[in-house]
């Protein structure tokens, strides 16, 4: 084998067991810890750590995007930093929420939240519920942390992930390498968050978080992450 030729497929190795590892993580239900950065880019270039300019969607693709198995870095969007206005999150059936329900809408779906109304909790139990996000233009998403209600023993246990660029467009739902619908695993407790990284990010405006199982209740506190970009 040509000296040239061996670094290239000992990162195709790295790369593939990663993959496993995570795929296999995911199956038995295991989370991941959150780390602030994971450098696996090999784009040119070596800048700090900031978010990816101007994104177009369409045929083109985001500066980037097209070379990361998985994002190098990950900033989190503002759920917990309260910078996400409460109009920017929705669910479904969300006319019906009146009385001791509009304490729970979904604007209170926030990471590490407490007291009274410290969740989003849908009002009907079925695999028809949904939680939106309107991010006001596409950006490069890598991940979403979730949390159950602080006060009561109701989290999701497992969902999937659907996504589009604009409201005029179909859902688009995440995939896993073998092209079915991706299940990401959820909680088991009320406090705790559990990540999960998109590998490869998404490039979205709308997210929706489509609940699949849950303890007791769907209730949901989260937090998206986005890609920043930092190549070396």
């Amino acid at each position: 084998m040509a000296p040239a030729a061996r670094p290239f497929l000992l990162a195709l190795v790295l790369l593939g067991a990663d993959v496993f590892i995570s795929t296999h993580g995911q199956e038995l239900g295991v989370s991941e810890t959150w780390n602030s950065k994971s450098c696996k880019c090999d784009c040119e270039g070596g800048e700090s750590p900031t978010e990816f300019p101007s994104i177009r969607t369409g045929s083109s693709m985001v500066r980037g995007v097209d070379c990361m198995p998985e994002c190098p870095y990950h900033r989190p969007l503002g759920f917990e930093a309260g910078s996400i206005n409460p109009d920017q999150i929705t669910c479904s059936n969300q006319d019906q929420y009146t009385g001791w329900f509009s304490s729970w809408l979904p604007g209170k779906a926030r990471l590490n939240t407490q007291g009274f109304g410290c969740a989003w909790l849908s009002k009907f139990q079925d695999n028809t519920q949904w939680l939106q996000i309107d991010l006001r233009d596409a950006k490069v998403v890598s991940g979403i942390l979730t949390q159950g209600r602080c006060d009561a023993d109701e989290w999701i246990t497992k969902y999937s992930l659907q996504y589009r660029t604009d409201e005029k467009l179909n859902w688009i739902y995440y995939k896993d390498q073998t092209g079915n619908n991706r299940v990401f695993y959820g909680n088991s407790d009320r406090s705790s968050s559990v990540q999960n990284l998109l590998r490869p990010p998404i490039v979205a405006r709308y997210i929706r978080i489509l609940p699949l199982g849950w303890h007791t209740r769907i209730a949901l506190r989260l937090e998206l992450l986005l890609c920043m970009n930092k190549c070396s």
